[in-house]
């Protein structure tokens, strides 16, 4: 391995790494034909021109960024892949020193390093209690909420439209005489009292009968978005062409056997007490976590380089665009309807970011201080179960993955480990005990 390093303040430090000759002038060839279709020399056509013959006329030198381009980071990635001596903790800032045809190609490499913590107390410390008991009333709204998406659909024909019913409906709007964009639709499913519509338009429907045709008066608000409908009246001629209900089930032993695996409606209710019990748990426990941390964060010390937050605020800022379009939106529709722009996306996904770096290295020195350990069989089952979703083997998964990137599952579940270790070690205080303390 051809990499040395120097290391600079602020927990930086410079690589310098080589590229073989031969890897350089592969890099070359890939940079020729990668090019020669667009590169025009008198006497040769377009895409035949020899790679002499263009060095010749450009310079020995045409080549060699586009080559560079290409060949540097794939070296970088290379050689730093495995390489635990220092712990890198940014993307590179290259720069190609020293580039020659038939000599080994010299780059360097600016890189951000774990920062060392200074760590504070995070034994003993105060949390506040959380009470999480389930009511009656939680677990009646549960079972209403079932109750309400297990419902059956049907039509209704002996009875006019009334509210919390849906209609389909066909409307035509006209504003000054007018008609307008979006005023008009066929076979609308309207739910009354959804305020899909504006106005007082929904309930104006209510007392009507299906095929009875009338008009429905209402004014749009000052804050419509259609600049030549703000605060205008306007008309709609509205058929109701169906009516249909919804109808709700009894809260019975049927219903339980009908929407769970239970053959009890008291069977089911425990069980969704369970749920909301473990659910209010896990909640419960991640505001102590927060709680606790933030406390050791506050009381601990840490130079975190700059580079480190830069890199860890883009891979949030790219997982949430990525979120973001797998959703049908592109980034740039989300920002433009949001109001951001990308540098006040930037700002606030650093300062996540800091927080998370702060986070992981207080825990992790909290797991060195304690000799805290991860045995091999849970380390072996927690890449079981990465395999499993990845639906890959174990060592094809492990191959892929490299060194750092298994030493970093370790140190996951060493960090889980901690989390636990500063929640067992605290000391939970009623609000207003602590309250009163400060």
């Amino acid at each position: 391995m051809s990499l040395q390093y120097e290391k600079l303040d602020h927990n930086m430090a410079k690589l310098t790494l080589e590229a073989s000759a031969e890897e350089l002038e592969q890099a070359i060839e890939r940079a020729y034909q990668k090019s020669k279709g667009k590169i025009s020399v008198a006497g040769f056509r377009k895409g035949k021109v020899p790679r002499k013959v263009i060095e010749r006329f450009y310079g020995k030198d045409v080549f060699y960024q586009d080559a560079a381009e290409d060949l540097v980071p794939r070296v970088y990635e290379r050689e730093t892949k495995d390489y635990t001596e220092l712990d890198i903790v940014s993307r590179p800032r290259l720069s190609v020193e020293k580039i020659e045809s038939g000599e080994p190609l010299v780059f360097t490499a600016e890189v951000a390093l774990k920062p060392p913590v200074e760590l504070g107390k995070y034994k003993g410390l105060n949390c506040t209690a959380i009470n999480t008991d389930v009511t009656e009333d939680e677990v009646n709204e549960e079972l209403e909420k079932q109750r309400q998406n297990n419902a059956r659909i049907v039509d209704v024909e002996d009875r006019p439209v009334q509210d919390k019913d849906f209609c389909i409906l066909d409307y035509e709007g006209v504003c000054e005489g007018e008609a307008f964009e979006g005023g008009k639709a066929e076979d609308y499913n309207l739910l009354i009292g959804s305020h899909t519509f504006i106005d007082t338009f929904e309930d104006q429907l209510i007392g009507h009968s299906i095929g009875e045709s009338f008009d429905v008066d209402v004014t749009f608000p000052e804050d419509y978005h259609a600049e030549n409908l703000k605060g205008k009246p306007a008309t709609f001629h509205v058929t109701i062409k169906n009516i249909r209900e919804k109808q709700l089930s009894d809260l019975d032993d049927e219903f339980a056997s009908e929407v769970s695996d239970f053959d009890t409606l008291e069977e089911y209710k425990e069980d969704i007490r369970k749920k909301i019990h473990d659910r209010k748990d896990n909640e419960a426990r991640g505001k102590k976590e927060d709680e606790l941390v933030l406390q050791i964060i506050n009381d601990s010390k840490m130079n975190i380089p700059e580079a480190m937050i830069e890199t860890q605020g883009e891979d949030l800022l790219q997982e949430f665009a990525y979120n973001i379009q797998s959703r049908g939106m592109s980034f740039q529709t989300y920002m433009q309807y949001t109001g951001q722009t990308q540098d006040q996306m930037m700002k606030h996904m650093k300062e996540r970011a800091e927080r998370n770096i702060q986070s992981r290295l207080v825990l992790e020195a909290v797991a060195d201080a304690e000799g805290i350990t991860v045995e091999d069989e849970v380390y072996e089952a927690e890449l079981d179960k990465m395999a499993h979703d990845y639906n890959m083997g174990v060592d094809r998964m492990k191959e892929i993955m490299g060194k750092k990137e298994l030493q970093n599952i370790r140190k996951n579940l060493a960090i889980q480990k901690a989390v636990d270790f500063i929640l067992d070690n605290a000391v939970e205080t009623e609000p207003e005990a602590k309250e009163n303390k400060e």
